[in-house]
């Protein structure tokens, strides 16, 4: 295994997880944002405002999203699967 190949390897991971995880990370953000200016709206500074909602549609996003991360998954897995015979060149 040569340094190009253990660092195209690493690029594909990162990219792999971000897009993975985007999607969910992005929706996360957005409700955090929106009850974020609520509280600075109505001046509630409740703790547990922020973390119900976001948990709530994380879970929905996951539900929602699900096949599609793991079609993903398994993609980028098959393909290290696959190019095995080249790693241990």
């Amino acid at each position: 295994m040569t340094v190009d190949l253990v660092k195209e390897i690493s690029a594909e991971v990162l990219k792999t997880i971000l897009i993975a995880s985007g999607p969910i990370l992005i929706v996360s953000l957005l409700v955090g944002l929106l009850i974020s200016i609520l509280q600075a709206v109505t001046q509630i500074q409740e703790f547990t405002l922020t973390f119900v909602p976001k948990i709530i549609v994380v879970f929905i996003c996951l539900f929602i999203f699900f096949p599609w991360i793991s079609s993903t998954l398994m993609t980028f897995t098959i393909n290290i699967i696959q190019k095995i015979p080249v790693y241990i060149k």
